[in-house]
């Protein structure tokens, strides 16, 4: 019995420690510890990191948050780059996504904002980053990729046309 309850006790005592919820001021910090520079607009927090433009775009009371960063214009890339997005999307980008919105190509993670912890702040951050300065090369926004058909879209060999 008493091992019980002693159990009991620890499990509600880290219950308590890990439900901290994030909020606005701590995702501001969290962001200004990572970044280079920050300017904070209302609910959106528009920062660099290593001179790529990341905005973090909140609403507390849905509770949801996205980090994104803008790659490239869709009229810029090719198929070829769409669907290479396409798999990583399933293998290699991870907690972040390919998007595309108002013709540009981004690097997105969403998530609940108050059930993040600072951790999942500071790695989402660094997973938007990678993401977009992967675009066109790996694809990825960790070193970790998902196994199964990773083959990225090849440029398709021209035709030749034989003469009859």
């Amino acid at each position: 019995m008493r091992n019980i309850i002693t159990t009991l006790v620890l499990l509600f005592t880290v219950g308590v420690t890990y439900s901290q919820e994030m909020t606005s001021a701590k995702l501001v910090e969290l962001i200004e510890q990572e970044a280079d520079t920050v300017k904070v607009n209302g609910n959106s927090i528009q920062f660099l990191i290593k001179e790529n433009m990341l905005i973090c775009i909140y609403d507390e009371n849905a509770n949801r948050m996205r980090i994104i960063s803008p790659i490239i214009k869709r009229e810029e890339i090719g198929e070829e780059e769409l669907l290479n997005a396409f798999v990583a999307n399933f293998h290699s980008a991870l907690d972040v996504k390919y998007a595309l919105s108002d013709e540009i190509i981004w690097s997105v993670f969403t998530h609940p904002l108050a059930e993040l912890s600072e951790h999942q702040v500071v790695d989402a951050i660094n997973q938007v980053y990678s993401a977009a300065v992967t675009f066109g090369s790996s694809y990825s926004s960790t070193n970790i990729v998902f196994p199964g058909n990773t083959k990225k879209a090849e440029k398709p060999k021209p035709k030749v046309l034989k003469k009859i």
